[in-house]
């Protein structure tokens, strides 16, 4: 079956999903009128009330169907994004009018920035796209950090393509079709009778029929247009765009987590996620402009294969079952089988694609970027995080560094000083010295005698918790495998644990213990400096002593026959004070494009 005929049938298929709810409500209006003009009957009276009843509400429940389906076109009100007019950035619409110009289209007649690895074009249309109507377009920031001029050509004509008639206007309508069947079952599915439930099944069957008829046609309308794109806006600056968008979400994703959330704590990120973590943990917030634009900064730091692996080894996301893209790989090899005069200028192919190498950064096409940043961060972040106090990346660096060594040590203090408190009341003879027992905790993790507990600080809020010297000095007396290993927090399923296999379970988290109460030591003595790391992980820059000789200190320290004198060495050695390392300043340029696929 050719590509018209595919879109007729799923035209008509189309007007079914109305025509249907049409026929239901003539149906039950027929019924009624029969009821109440040539079978009303006296001694049935309260079966026909009941009936006309049940059809009211069926009804209803059609009616709501068919209205949600003529409203599908309607766009919600935009929120969490930054309105641009033409005058303020005409650079950026002179490239969205050229796409549009490029694919036959209008250009959209609002533009809003968001924050967001996305670009997409929406109108409010009538009749399924048979009737144009207000066009908006939503364009991400983060993707203009990260695509070069020629990518986001490529990005914006393959959003216009969607709306341009290709090979017939009905392809267009069926994607619509698409979006507004979908929307109307969500609608059945948000019902609150049994009603609706009821209806909904029907509509909910009809619709899965009309998406699996229609897929071919969607992911027809996908390829062609991307062979749009790469008439417009070249063949490899196509290819590279589509291979750069799931490695730029991926390391958006990873700046988020890693640097924009870096003011809250690690349990109110996991609580509340993301740059919402800081609000949860009543902290701080990167500097004005750079809770989005330092993504500028990891993008500059990370290039080609460096930024690729932030994508490597993650799980792409789930596609929806009625997804309309064809499968990424796919869509690359078809668009880099396309011949070259698909290009819009014929060049020497053994040469770099100057459409890619040669192009400015998109986000040169914004003015005053650093502005446009900070409007972003206005109108998306909730106020109360938006109050919080702003702390420059070396700040927040080293309070998130303080953050995580107190988190690694707390678990080995605790333990020790139940360890030295248990050895104290047995020498002065007060306490049998026993087994923790401490009664079950909410993290999961059990004591060393089987029985739930925590790291927290039970037995121990009357006194304060040992400093490295004392922990040090409790391993020099025997005190680490006999004592300490046994009420450090383990899950259940290591509770029973005995011998050289406890060891090794608990062995690194002991040695996390010791390295994140160095960690401590060196911050508090000015001897370690923040490294926020773009490239890499935050964290400290350590003396160049403890850099070299730490992990073998901290190995003897914790081996079966503990050895602290490495490690008390490194603490008596003088060191200088370590030069914090230079802030990669933002840039506009994008990173070199990731190796193909």
């Amino acid at each position: 079956m050719t590509f018209r005929l595919r879109a007729v049938r799923a035209f008509a298929l189309l007007v079914g999903f109305f025509l249907m709810g049409v026929v239901l409500l003539t149906a039950m209006a027929v019924l009624d009128w029969l009821v109440l003009t040539r079978l009303y009957s006296a001694r049935a009276a309260w079966v026909e009330g009941t009936l006309l009843t049940v059809t009211f509400l069926l009804a209803a429940a059609i009616l709501r169907g068919m209205f949600a389906f003529l409203r599908a076109g309607r766009l919600p009100p935009v929120t969490d994004a930054v309105p641009v007019a033409p005058e303020d950035q005409p650079e950026l619409w002179e490239q969205i009018r050229a796409a549009a110009e490029a694919t036959g289209q209008r250009p959209p007649d609002e533009l809003y920035l968001v924050a967001d690895v996305n670009a997409g074009v929406s109108e409010q249309s009538r009749l399924l796209g048979l009737l144009p109507g207000r066009r908006l377009m939503l364009l991400g920031l983060p993707l203009l950090a990260g695509l070069t001029a020629a990518q986001l050509r490529a990005v914006l004509v393959h959003e216009f393509g969607h709306f341009s008639n290709l090979d017939t206007r009905l392809g267009a309508v069926t994607m619509r079709g698409r979006k507004a069947l979908i929307h109307t079952v969500e609608a059945f599915q948000d019902g609150s009778t049994h009603f609706h439930y009821l209806i909904g099944v029907l509509y909910v069957g009809y619709a899965r029929m009309f998406l699996r008829t229609t897929q071919s046609v969607a992911r027809h309308q996908e390829l062609a247009a991307d062979q749009m794109a790469a008439r417009h806006a070249g063949r490899d600056a196509t290819a590279s765009a589509l291979r750069a968008l799931p490695v730029l979400a991926s390391a958006y994703a990873h700046y988020l987590e890693t640097y924009a959330s870096m003011g809250g704590s690690q349990e109110a990120e996991e609580g509340a996620g993301g740059v919402g973590g800081a609000e949860a943990a009543g902290e701080a917030l990167p500097p004005v402009g750079e809770v989005y634009g330092g993504f500028r900064r990891l993008l500059a730091a990370r290039t080609g294969e460096r930024l690729t692996a932030l994508a490597a080894g993650g799980r792409p996301p789930r596609p929806h079952p009625y997804d309309s893209h064809p499968p990424l790989a796919e869509r690359i090899a078809l668009v880099e089988k396309l011949p070259t005069d698909a290009e819009p200028h014929p060049r020497d192919h053994t040469r770099p694609d100057p459409s890619v190498a040669d192009e400015p950064p998109a986000l040169t096409l914004l003015r005053d970027t650093d502005h446009v940043f900070a409007a972003l961060e206005a109108r998306t972040l909730p106020p109360a995080v938006a109050q919080l106090p702003r702390r420059t990346w070396d700040e927040l660096t080293m309070a998130r560094a303080i953050s995580d060594a107190e988190g690694w040590s707390r678990p080995l203090r605790v333990a020790v000083a139940r360890t030295l408190r248990s050895a104290a009341q047995k020498m002065d003879g007060t306490a049998t010295v026993r087994r923790d027992t401490t009664t079950s905790g909410t993290d999961g993790t059990a004591g060393p005698a089987g029985t739930a507990g925590t790291a927290g600080t039970a037995g121990t809020a009357n006194s304060p918790l040992p400093g490295l010297e004392e922990i040090l000095d409790a391993f020099d007396r025997g005190l680490l495998w006999m004592e300490v290993a046994d009420r450090m927090p383990k899950p259940y399923q290591a509770a029973r644990l005995t011998g050289p296999s406890a060891r090794n379970f608990i062995r690194p988290r002991i040695f996390d213990g010791l390295a994140g109460l160095i960690h401590l030591r060196l911050a508090e003595s000015g001897r370690a400096q923040p490294d926020i790391a773009w490239s890499g992980q935050p964290g400290l820059v350590l003396p160049e002593s403890w850099e070299k000789g730490m992990d073998e200190a901290l190995d003897a320290a914790v081996a079966d026959e503990p050895d602290t004198a490495p490690l008390r060495a490194l603490l008596a050695a003088p060191h200088p004070l370590t030069p914090a390392p230079p802030e990669t300043p933002p840039t506009s340029a994008p990173p070199s494009p990731p190796p193909p696929a």
